[in-house]
């Protein structure tokens, strides 16, 4: 991955843009910092899909989107933008491809995208999936791997990939061999633009906090932390605006259109309000 646009100054606001304005070297321990910030200050999100914007996996272009525009992405991007930086730092970091296991079982190839980052051992890196380990795994271990995240666990597949558990449940199946960013745009376009595709149905934001997430998937906000999962309808746009603004530090000129409807969650209690 060519990172020469990634000079000292771009690599500072990078930092500074995850709440780590000091750098140090690529280390395991500095890595468990970055990897955990990452996914405490940039959603993931696919506001781009249903505000019509383009999505260009170009390491330059997908830090650009986090860095000046202040935004996060899906796995594609997060991953893609993550790996610069890394490289940048002085990490050897190797893209991966992965299957997302869902209702049907595993998904297609290529619809996600993770990385390997071998410092004193390989670890798996993802600051691109909504439901990931706070800190890296240990690509090496196959016992459990306990995380505020979650239990993880590695077990090899029958064709030579590598299925994470999460909670005891598949989370997706890996695959060992190198890849480029380039391998993922027709996957990318594929999730970006088909009415099968999870990103295509509703537009969401979500983003890990100390002790929970918070999500807006339309105008539908989600908070769950240490006092449960609360959920609240947003009455206009102006409430939508003001949770992205709020609750991830996007700034938007216009929502995006609420797409389809899912089944209905009940409320317990309501959340704070929202600041206008």
């Amino acid at each position: 991955m060519n990172t020469d646009f990634l000079d000292a100054a771009r690599v500072a606001a990078y930092l500074e843009r995850i709440g780590l304005p000091g750098g140090g070297p690529p280390d395991e321990e500095l890595l468990n910092l970055l990897h955990r910030e990452h996914q405490r200050t940039v959603p993931f999100e696919n506001l781009s899909i249903h505000l019509g914007e383009d999505i260009r996996l170009d390491p330059e272009a997908l830090v650009a989107k986090v860095v000046d525009r202040r935004r996060g992405g899906f796995c594609y991007e997060l991953n893609g933008a993550f790996a610069a930086l890394l490289t940048a730092l002085g990490y050897r970091v190797t893209l991966l491809a992965a299957r997302i296991h869902g209702k049907a079982g595993f998904g297609p190839p290529l619809d996600h995208l993770a990385l390997r980052v071998d410092t004193d051992r390989p670890l798996l890196v993802d600051v691109g999936a909504a439901r990931f380990a706070d800190f890296p795994l240990s690509l090496e271990d196959r016992s459990e791997q306990h995380d505020p995240g979650g239990v993880f666990q590695l077990r090899e597949s029958q064709d030579g990939d590598l299925d994470l558990y999460r909670d005891g449940e598949p989370h997706y199946r890996l695959e060992p061999r190198p890849r480029t960013l380039t391998d993922f745009e027709m996957a990318c376009w594929w999730q970006r633009t088909s009415p099968d595709s999870d990103f295509t149905r509703a537009p969401m934001c979500s983003l890990r906090t100390a002790d929970g997430r918070v999500t807006l998937s339309g105008d539908r906000l989600t908070l769950t932390d240490h006092l449960g999962r609360r959920t609240e309808e947003l009455p206009d746009e102006a409430a939508v605006l003001a949770a992205y603004r709020t609750y991830f530090g996007v700034e938007l000129t216009h929502a995006p259109p609420p797409g389809r409807r899912e089944p209905g969650v009940s409320a317990p209690q309501p959340l704070p309000p929202v600041r206008r």
